[in-house]
């Protein structure tokens, strides 16, 4: 299953990283994505244990943002993979047919490829302008998921897509109208007071989009 809300790890450092995780579970997280950039691999490495021991704790999928590897060392929950990053089918080979592996897609074009390498669902955007990645792609806007999603539907595929890139509170509305199954959030959640209440609000959104 495919949570509606994916919590995409922030901070300035690693322990930062760590601490948010932890605060997440603890506000009813299921679903978190570590994301470290510009880190060495043995950085990425430490701070995925860590990060896996707290989601245990929490009984929380852990996903780790860009390293196969790393899942498979630690035994994380799944990768999610940027569109420069490893191949899903890759991937596969090296974690096997239980783990869920994620790709980032940003046109039709690219649904279809990730829907061919048979990853397990796609985050789609960026939705609007966010400061959390570098080199950002083409924004869609609610017009653009509209239309990309009626025409991936139109192509017979059914999978699992989550919107991303900047998303606020005032976006849920629409979003869950143009069929995407949740979002990922970093910012908005990471600096809220109670993030456990974005967490029942984004449940009753897509409600009907659970799988």
């Amino acid at each position: 299953m495919i949570s509606n809300l994916h919590y995409i790890s922030q901070g300035e450092t690693p322990k930062e990283h760590l601490e948010n995780i932890r605060r997440m579970c603890a506000a009813g997280a299921d679903w978190i994505q570590l994301r470290l950039k510009n880190e060495a691999y043995e950085t990425v490495l430490e701070t995925a244990k860590a990060a896996k021991e707290i989601c245990d704790q929490f009984q929380v999928k852990l996903i780790i943002n860009d390293f196969p590897e790393v899942v498979k060392e630690v035994n994380a929950s799944g990768v999610h993979l940027g569109k420069e990053d490893n191949c899903p089918l890759e991937a596969r080979k090296l974690l096997g047919p239980n783990k869920i592996i994620g790709g980032t897609a940003n046109t039709l074009e690219d649904c279809e490829r990730l829907c061919e390498k048979q990853v397990d669902y796609i985050g789609l955007g960026p939705f609007r302008f966010t400061t959390t990645k570098k080199n950002l792609s083409p924004i869609l806007g609610p017009a653009g998921y509209r239309k990309l999603l009626s025409n991936l539907r139109a192509k017979g595929k059914s999978i699992p897509v989550i919107a991303i890139g900047g998303i606020i509170p005032e976006d849920l509305p629409v979003l869950a109208e143009s069929g995407v199954n949740g979002v990922a959030i970093s910012g908005w959640l990471t600096t809220h007071p109670k993030p456990e209440m974005i967490f029942r609000r984004i449940q009753q959104q897509f409600s009907e989009k659970q799988l």
